[in-house]
């Protein structure tokens, strides 16, 4: 009965990661470098890189506990694609939450030029999709793109 689960969940992420590719395909512009500006623009991946968690499962975590807003509106949805412009905070009663406060406080140096972030509000702007020189992480996206255009 487990294995069915497990298999079952690597598959719906699996389809999750398709149907993306899809997306960055049918996109104007270099299809691996769309692909990780899709992979930045997610929610989960937005709330981490601001430093609101330690990690991308925290970030997660939080998004999917109703943590966290965008535009004013609670969104609990890791995968929601942000779009230039998008306001991402802290929820009001989540501000005061220890495992944000923490992240915060050790996370001040790291910030990224397509992310504004204020802390005082505790909310930060999307500003526009990274170009692939601003994404830190090394991954060879032409290998990903060659397996999925098959």
């Amino acid at each position: 009965m487990e294995k069915q689960k497990a298999k079952y969940t690597y598959g719906v992420l699996e389809r999750q990661f398709a149907n993306l590719f899809d997306k960055a395909s049918r996109k104007s512009g270099i299809t691996g470098e769309v692909l990780l500006q899709l992979l930045e623009a997610r929610l989960d991946n937005t709330v981490y890189r601001m430093g609101v968690a330690p990690t991308r499962r925290g970030a997660r975590q939080l998004v999917s506990h109703k943590h966290i807003t965008v535009n004013g509106e609670v969104v609990n949805i890791p995968s929601y694609s942000l779009k230039p412009g998008d306001v991402v905070g802290v929820r009001e009663k989540s501000k005061s939450l220890e495992a944000i406060t923490n992240s915060l406080a050790s996370n001040s140096a790291s910030r990224y030029p397509w992310i504004e972030w204020n802390g005082s509000d505790m909310n930060g702007k999307l500003i526009n999709l990274p170009v692939r020189d601003e994404i830190p992480e090394n991954i060879k996206e032409q290998l990903i793109v060659e397996l999925y255009s098959k």
